[in-house]
């Protein structure tokens, strides 16, 4: 699986409105770049992604729409997307798990009560790969992920040639992951979410 920077939008001085005159009156314009929650309205440009992504490298998806419009649902806030002037870019997926391992299990449940969060997917719009946009996402993920007071550590599963991608965002592996799909086999690995109190402070959480 650079950061990206927006110029403000500036008024020629003769358009300028005076002191005092309504903010409302300003032009509105889509932000250049933006990170959000996503939501069940994003499922289908989710997937579309995905889909893109994963069936050309292994044959299936990670998830399926249906799947993605589950997880959505049940837990928006596990989710990320990368937006850029209103179009979904990059994203990552993720939901609740309470036992130290994945298991099958792990791969279509939300545990409510749980404090790991397995991400289930992270993908990149094929026009925007290449551009270090998935290391950029996943930081702002884990960053996102000190805010809620639940997660204690994120769990991944992914193929050998991920390893070193996912060692470079901070993850450590566990070893073989218990979970296959069809032939496929992964390495699980995890990423602690607590244990940084001086960056909870200061990431105005």
């Amino acid at each position: 699986m650079s950061t990206l920077g927006a110029l403000p939008f500036l008024k020629p001085v003769h358009l300028r409105s005076p002191r005092g005159s309504p903010r409302g009156q300003r032009r509105h314009t889509l932000p250049a770049s933006e990170f959000r929650c996503l939501s069940p309205e994003d499922a289908v440009s989710v997937f579309e992604i995905e889909r893109e992504a994963f069936i050309s490298v292994s044959g299936d998806c990670p998830l399926h729409l249906d799947e993605i419009r589950h997880f959505l649902n049940l837990c928006p806030e596990l989710s990320l997307g990368w937006f850029e002037e209103g179009r979904l870019v990059a994203f990552i997926i993720g939901s609740l798990w309470d036992q130290d391992r994945l298991s099958q299990a792990a791969l279509t449940l939300h545990k409510p009560r749980g404090t790991a969060v397995h991400i289930h997917v992270l993908a990149v719009h094929r026009t925007f790969r290449q551009q270090g946009k998935g290391s950029i996402l996943m930081w702002r993920y884990l960053q996102h992920l000190r805010c809620l007071p639940f997660a204690r550590r994120a769990l991944l599963m992914c193929e050998d040639f991920l390893v070193p991608f996912y060692q470079k965002c901070g993850f450590e592996a566990l070893g073989p992951c218990e979970v296959t799909v069809g032939e496929l086999a992964f390495v699980e690995m995890q990423h602690p979410v607590r244990g940084h109190a001086f960056m909870r402070r200061n990431s105005g959480c």
